[in-house]
């Protein structure tokens, strides 16, 4: 692994201003393609928000798998990265630069990346490096560093294509946060609020309960209600409502809103995507699974949203 000096971009051309609030870095990942430049321009956002530093990070993937080691590369590695020079040379002459390194690393950008999130507040990606196909919105490497970093994950989708049918979107920032309200991710929660609040912004809340709702016959059968249930509708409501009033109490300048519908909780969170700045879901709503999995209400928003997604672990220390 190579790496450059915090600010060393261009013979002071540009610099960047440190943080006083102890808080981990953020981390963004390069290859030179559009959708990692779209990262790199959320990041720096990002980390001025923080008032941390940035960590420009390229992996340089491994070509040849060796039998009985990890992977040797067909190719000759150079001390200059191309990756790192475009960056670099992207951002000379700006103003208001956060503090900055730049990385190069060889190795799998799925093992890597999340390696690298270890110790930092935020890593940040782009949704399709250079080797995906156009079909798919998320790689594997994404939905690696999604699963696996130990800090909470943004993922910067291409844009969206204009949807003539879709509301315009209310005047404002809006953050939205998907609530599972029987089995709530507190660790979201937390950072969904203190996102809206350095975003001034206000707070979406998405709570989706089943339907249809079956209901027991006499005759010991289950069948289904045409319409939903206002009594279920009303316990997620005040579910949601005992979850969140503490973080309203701590968080006391950030307006929420609160969506409580019926049906599945990916769609509405993609509906309500196209006019967010930010989507906020949990890693995974299973918590006694084994090992570190996405939920397929996480892998679907992953999927189809069309503003930034951030994924956090539960292991995240409230923000």
């Amino acid at each position: 692994m190579s790496s450059e000096p915090v600010g060393s971009v261009s013979s002071g051309s540009v610099s960047g201003k440190g943080s006083d609030d102890g808080g981990g870095p953020v981390v963004v990942a390069v290859d030179g393609s559009g959708g990692s430049g779209r990262a790199l321009e959320w990041a720096l956002a990002a980390a001025a928000l923080r008032d941390v530093p940035l960590k420009i990070v390229h992996v340089r993937g491994y070509d040849v798998p060796l039998v009985d080691g990890p992977f040797a590369s067909v190719v000759e590695r150079g001390e200059s990265d191309p990756v790192v020079d475009w960056a670099r040379e992207s951002l000379v002459g700006r103003a208001g630069l956060p503090e900055l390194e730049f990385v190069t690393v060889d190795g799998s950008p799925g093992r890597e990346l999340p390696r690298l999130g270890a110790g930092a507040g935020l890593l940040v990606l782009g949704s399709r490096g250079r080797g995906g196909f156009a079909s798919l919105l998320l790689g594997s490497n994404g939905l690696a560093c999604a699963r696996e970093a130990a800090c909470p994950v943004v993922v910067v989708p291409r844009p969206a294509p204009a949807d003539p049918g879709s509301p315009a979107p209310d005047a404002g920032p809006r953050v939205v946060l998907g609530l599972s309200a029987p089995a709530p991710d507190e660790h979201s929660v937390a950072f969904a609020f203190s996102e809206a609040e350095r975003r001034g912004a206000r707070l979406q809340v998405v709570v989706a309960y089943p339907w249809p709702v079956l209901s027991a016959t006499p005759a010991g059968e289950f069948v289904m209600k045409a319409v939903a249930d206002e009594e279920t509708e009303r316990d997620y409501a005040d579910l949601a409502d005992d979850l969140l009033t503490p973080y309203r109490e701590r968080h006391p300048d950030v307006p929420v809103d609160m969506c409580i519908a019926p049906g599945d909780a990916a769609r509405h969170l993609v509906d309500a995507s196209h006019a967010a700045d930010l989507v906020v879901v949990g890693r995974h709503r299973r918590r006694l699974a084994p090992g570190r999995i996405l939920g397929s209400v996480t892998h679907a928003v992953l999927l189809h949203a069309a503003c930034p997604v951030a994924v956090v672990p539960p292991e995240t220390p409230a923000a």
